[in-house]
């Protein structure tokens, strides 16, 4: 089975919408540069001693544009294989939006079309180390 790993919400203002959530939820906001696309990360559990969530996911906050495919948050599902879950994202029915990018010391990262039109997308995540 292959989980929901993060999840991606639109903003107008980021500072504002992470503001919101930290007052609201306790939750912890990093801003990041241009260089990564002004993504603003979000951590909604606290972390073991490699990031990850102990319980629960993290997520991100990025730049709602006109364009309607940024408008409605979406979920990042864990993939093993990125290039093997594209093939089955395509077999199945769904569309692949793009091509896969490295986020670095992340992973591989693609977003795609489910059958009924909602946008998500896979990540396989780097291995410790790499």
């Amino acid at each position: 089975m292959n989980p929901v790993v993060h999840f991606e919400m639109p903003a107008v203002d980021k500072k504002r919408m992470g503001d919101f959530y930290t007052k609201t939820f306790g939750w912890k906001t990093q801003q990041f540069g241009e260089d990564m696309g002004n993504y603003m990360v979000v951590s909604t559990a606290e972390s073991d001693e490699n990031g990850r969530p102990r319980q629960g996911i993290n997520g991100g906050f990025y730049d709602r544009t006109e364009d309607p495919i940024s408008h409605a948050p979406s979920i990042v599902i864990g993939v093993e294989n990125i290039q093997d879950h594209i093939a089955k994202v395509t077999a199945a029915g769904g569309k692949i939006i793009g091509e896969p990018m490295d986020i670095p010391g992340v992973g591989m990262w693609v977003s795609f079309y489910d059958t009924e039109g909602n946008r998500a997308s896979m990540l396989q995540p780097n291995r410790m180390g790499q």
